[in-house]
């Protein structure tokens, strides 16, 4: 998992096209850029800029052994799970305005995804109508203790991140945040 605790890099993140084009290589993996245009409804010059942005940061990397002569360019995301602390940041307003960003476009990547799930045939039909899930509550943690929680719900994401295709799966979206809150 790449832990970014560089303002640049998270400013890189904090773009809604640049998100997506990462979750696509996340998915999909090893793309190019006219695959990802397609995909993403962006003009191929748009994305490619991006994908520049994206490889200055560090976050994804030109892949070459995949290209078939050298007008192919093809990018991978060497790290599929990135992630950044609030903490990190806090030394410093203008990184952290730029975490706080980075934070609202990512939830509402989320939003966004959880809306387009629910708005799915698929999310009528089973299997994926008795298997999907949606849990909250409120618990009464300590900071240590909702530290500890997520780092239990991170190794359980962990422990089914990078299953191979196969027949009956597909892309699952997996959500969980904590932190203090009143009803």
């Amino acid at each position: 998992m790449a832990q970014i605790k560089d303002a640049a890099v998270l400013k890189a993140v904090a773009h809604p096209v640049r998100r997506r084009l990462l979750d696509v290589l996340r998915v999909d993996g090893p793309s190019m850029p006219s695959v990802l245009a397609r995909v993403t409804g962006q003009a191929v010059a748009n994305v490619s800029h991006h994908l520049r942005v994206l490889a200055e940061a560090g976050l994804i990397e030109e892949a070459p052994e995949l290209a078939r002569n050298r007008k192919e360019h093809w990018w991978r995301m060497p790290d599929r799970s990135i992630s950044w602390q609030l903490a990190d940041f806090a030394g410093d307003a203008a990184d952290l305005a730029t975490a706080d960003a980075a934070m609202a476009m990512g939830l509402q990547r989320q939003v966004d995804l959880i809306k387009t799930w629910l708005g799915s045939p698929a999310s009528r039909q089973e299997p994926w109508t008795s298997s999907a899930f949606s849990t909250d509550g409120f618990l009464n943690l300590s900071p240590a203790e909702l530290a500890e929680l997520g780092d239990e719900i991170q190794q359980v994401i962990n422990r089914f991140a990078g299953r191979p295709p196969a027949e009956d799966r597909e892309p699952v979206f997996v959500i969980g945040r904590g932190f203090p809150g009143r009803p």
